[in-house]
Formats: C-alpha cells, sequence, structure tokens
C-alpha cells in the first residue's frame, strides 16, 4: 500500500511542477505541441524548467536530490539549463529526532548510551540525506564524531531506485540517445553507489585507506577510524576541527594562503587519482574543512566517505594520455584513443573527429592558461560527442563530477589558478613510470617466482630421464626444458634491448621535459 502512495505522491509533484509539460518540450512533432500546451492549462508554469526540476527532487526527497547531484554532472545528457539548476542542489537535509540516534546506537552496541559514550551532544553538527552526526567523547577522554544512519533508509531507497530503474528503460528505449547515453548503467551506478553509503563499515574502510594513501602526502588529514566502536549503521572516528572551506573570508582573516590552497586542493586530487587510482569522489565545499590549528595550519580535512572512485590501470593510462594529448594539442591522438579505446564505432574518421575535436578545445587553448575552464571543454566535448554515437563510459562518470568539483573549488579560491601546470608534474611522472627502469624492475621481480619454481626440479628429471624413467618424466622433462628455452630467449631479449631501452629512456626524458608540453 505504501508503495501505491508513493508512485500517487510522485505523479503529484510531477503534476505541481509541470515535469510533464517539461518532458513534451523535447519533441517538436505537432501533435505533442498541441498536447503540451493542453497540459499546461490552469497550472502556473512560469517559473524556468530547471527551477521547477530542482524544487521537484527536492519535494521528492534526499534519493532523488542525491540523483540530480549525479545527473548534474551528466551534460552529455542535460542541456546547460537544466544541469546549471541541478548543480545547485545541497544535502540541506532535516536531522531525524536525536532520540531515535540514540535508540539506533544503543541497539548497534547492545547496551546504554552511558556505558558506550562519557558524554554524546544531542544535537547534530550536521545532517545529510544519508545520515547525521553528533559529536561524544569516549570513556578514555578520547573526542569523537559519531555518524549515525538514517532510520528505515533501505525499505525508501528501494522503492525509489525501483522508480528510477523503470524510468531508465522507458529513456533507453524511447530515446534516439538513449543506447549511447547508457541511462541504466548510470542509474546502475548510483544504485551500487547509493547501497554502499547504507554501510558504514565500508564508508570507515574507504576512509582507513585513502588515510593511509595519504599520510606522506602532508597536505590534506583524514580522520582515524575507532574500529571498536563501528558498526554497519553507527561509525565513530577522530573528531576533526577545522573551518568550513565555503567560508573563505574567515580563513583569508586568519592568514590562510588562499593561493597555496587552491593548487594544494589540486594535488591532492591528482594524486589520488594517477599515482593512487583510488579518490574521494564527494569533494564538495560541504566535505571539506580547513585546519586553523597551529600544528597543522592551512591543511585540507576531507570528510565523508562514502562515495570513492577507483581507477584500473587502463583508466589511468586512457585518462593520462588524454590529457596530455590535449595540453599538447594532439587533436589526432585524442581522436585515435576514442577510436583505441572503443569509444566512438570503429568505422569512425580519424580527421573527421579531429576536426570536431580541435573546434571544440581550441578556441578556449586560445586563451591564457589560467582563463581556461576544463568544465566549458567538457561540456563542449560532450555536444560534440552525439554526433559521433561516442558512448559514455559509466566508470568514469565519479571522475567527471569529482575534476569538475574541484575545477570550482580551486576557482573560487583562486581565480587565477593554473590548472594545467599544477597537473603537469603528476602527469610527467606517469608517464615515465609507464617506460622507467622502475616499470623493467617490477615487472621481472612478479616474474621471479615461476622462475625460481621452475630451475631447482631440473637436476631431478634430468636424472630420471637418464636412467629410463616412465614416459611421463620424459614429457615433464621436455615440456620443463622447452619452458627453459623461452625463459632463456627472453632473458636474452632483456639484455640485448636493455641497453637500447636505457639509451630510449634518456631520449624519452628530454622529449617529455621539452615537448609533451
Amino acid at each position: 500500500m505504501s508503495r501505491i502512495f508513493r508512485g500517487f505522491f510522485i505523479i503529484w509533484i510531477v503534476l505541481r511542477f509541470g515535469l510533464d509539460e517539461l518532458v513534451l518540450s523535447g519533441f517538436q512533432k505537432p501533435w505533442v505541441r498541441l498536447l503540451r500546451r493542453v497540459v499546461s492549462i490552469g497550472r502556473n508554469l512560469q517559473a524556468p524548467r530547471g527551477e521547477r526540476l530542482r524544487k521537484a527532487l527536492e519535494k521528492l526527497g534526499p534519493i532523488f536530490v542525491k540523483f540530480g547531484q549525479v545527473m548534474s554532472t551528466r551534460r552529455d545528457l542535460l542541456a546547460p539549463d537544466i544541469a546549471d539548476e541541478l548543480a545547485r542542489l545541497q544535502d540541506r537535509v532535516p536531522p531525524f529526532d536525536s532520540s531515535v540516534a540514540v535508540a539506533i546506537i544503543e541497539k548497534a552496541f547492545g547496551r546504554p548510551l552511558a556505558q558506550i559514550f562519557a558524554t554524546f551532544e544531542q544535537t547534530p553538527v550536521a545532517s545529510a540525506s544519508i545520515a547525521q552526526v553528533h559529536f561524544a567523547t569516549l570513556p578514555n577522554g578520547r573526542e569523537v564524531a559519531v555518524k549515525v544512519l538514517r532510520p528505515n533508509m533501505k525499505p525508501a531507497i528501494e522503492k525509489d531506485l525501483a522508480l528510477m530503474h523503470m524510468m531508465a528503460g522507458w529513456v533507453e528505449g524511447s530515446s534516439a540517445d538513449g543506447k549511447r547515453l547508457k541511462p541504466r548503467e548510470v542509474v546502475g551506478e548510483f544504485d551500487k553507489y547509493l547501497h554502499d553509503e547504507l554501510d558504514l563499515l565500508r564508508e570507515a574502510a574507504n576512509a582507513a585507506q585513502l588515510r593511509r594513501n595519504m599520510q606522506d602526502l602532508d597536505l590534506v588529514m583524514i580522520p582515524e577510524m575507532v574500529w571498536d566502536y563501528c558498526m554497519p549503521d553507527v561509525m565513530v572516528m577522530q573528531r576533526m576541527n577545522g573551518v568550513p572551506i565555503s567560508q573563505t573570508q574567515r580563513l583569508r582573516d586568519a592568514g590562510v594562503d588562499m593561493k597555496k590552497l587552491a593548487r594544494d586542493g589540486v594535488t591532492i586530487f591528482f594524486t589520488q587519482v594517477f599515482r593512487d587510482g583510488f579518490f574521494h569522489a564527494d569533494m564538495h565545499p560541504g566535505n571539506i574543512q580547513v585546519s586553523l590549528e597551529p600544528a597543522t595550519f592551512g591543511r585540507y580535512i576531507s570528510l565523508d566517505f562514502g562515495i570513492v572512485g577507483t581507477l584500473t590501470e587502463v583508466d589511468k593510462e586512457y585518462l593520462a594520455q588524454n590529457f596530455s594529448a590535449f595540453f599538447r594539442r594532439d587533436y589526432k591522438r585524442v581522436a585515435e584513443l576514442h577510436i583505441e579505446s572503443g569509444w566512438v564505432p570503429p568505422s569512425t574518421r580519424v580527421d573527421e573527429l579531429e576536426a570536431a575535436i580541435r573546434a571544440c578545445c581550441e578556441p578556449y587553448f586560445d586563451r591564457p592558461l589560467k582563463e581556461i575552464s576544463l568544465g566549458l571543454v567538457l561540456m563542449r566535448l560532450f555536444q560534440t560527442s552525439r554526433r559521433f554515437h561516442v558512448e559514455i563510459q559509466p566508470q568514469l562518470v565519479l571522475l567527471q563530477k569529482t575534476l569538475l568539483n574541484i575545477e570550482g573549488l580551486g576557482r573560487e579560491l583562486d581565480p587565477d589558478l593554473d590548472l594545467w601546470s599544477t597537473a603537469k608534474p603528476f602527469l610527467e611522472k606517469w608517464m615515465l613510470e609507464q617506460v622507467g627502469p622502475e616499470k623493467l624492475l617490477a615487472q621481472l621481480k612478479a616474474e621471479a617466482p615461476a622462475y625460481a619454481k621452475l630451475l631447482p626440479g631440473l637436476p631431478r628429471l634430468l636424472s630420471q630421464y637418464l636412467k629410463g624413467q616412465p614416459d611421463s618424466s620424459r614429457r615433464e622433462l621436455v615440456e620443463l626444458l622447452a619452458e627453459q628455452k623461452r625463459t632463456n630467449k627472453l632473458l636474452q631479449g632483456i639484455i640485448y634491448g636493455g641497453m637500447g631501452f636505457v639509451l630510449g629512456l634518456i631520449a624519452m626524458q628530454v622529449l617529455l621535459r621539452v615537448r609533451l608540453f
């Protein structure tokens, strides 16, 4: 019955904010335009369509708000005015009753609150769509933050996700761009990340991994998890004291170097992406603070690790090569990479795709580097992608979203931020690591156990062969000798190629530093 009521409520919101009229406006047939005018009779639909959509999602609740946030990054799918309006969606969700939070904590730990914490602040310090946070003190005096999952979240999201999957299937089946834009895969990714956020133990593990990865960078602080107090619906972590990064005037008054802060933010992001392939994928201003403590003054504080992104070595290689080609204005290489990766049909003409990409990017690269907006470049590329039937890769949606967040944040802190020159050292280092001696040694080290296992058995099998042991031993020896022969050829190739490789590496280092950018 509740599902029926939810369905009627959604229909009422759709009619109230004229979302049906918004959908019909995308069709140009005369009878559809007539239907649009008919359904608009008696309703005030003067507000811009993007504003109406944003307000409707806010009325529909936290799950739809979060989906709107995700969709705001898909400028390949949305008109610019709608994407801009959805980008204004914030997780300003009213907190749930503190007595409910206490009940959830006591149920999770199986004992009264007074036996768990020495002190517990009833008023939450933060509230979002999935959980809210309270400050507390452990019995040993340590100050902590307690994150509590909202009650009855899973049944609520299951109903809304079922509707989203149904709508995505309808879009994919009825739209000419449906297959290319992969709406069902986008909703599937959203489904996965949303379910991941409902498991606070998973979030704690994400935080621990990021903390280990970032501990030698000295640019960002990530709270330590108190594992004895972490449960699937309750997470306890080190309490962090900082100023929200959106309070820029307060940071300036405190003496924070805003230009360095902007550069550090970009450095953190590119380190996580190109070095670790594991990055914080929800880096909006609400999840970022800056420390004003004397020992850690000016360092970032990163919070909320429910959504993280991962990249494979293939993804990192593809991205690095694309970035490098863009920086060199090598549009032909960009086009070739799109075809090699299967993003566009193999029948696509390289010269045509190259010309389209050049038309997108060249107007921006003619400006000073500090004036280039990656967001504008991406938006133009998304618009161009329709013509060449580019298949959007769902695994990179989070990266696109986070990259746009980082650029927007950096430009707010320092309008003169040069995103490209900040990225340059990471791409140079990454490219050298892929062709440098460290990579060769790492591959040899990975193969060493197989070679070590092969050699000790050789004398025994040779002795058995000479003594006329059964055919099975002979076959085993023949196979081993064949494998040894292949190994010797490999080692010879490495030895003979080593000298040329080293000389080539020296030349490549010179080229990378002189020509890559």
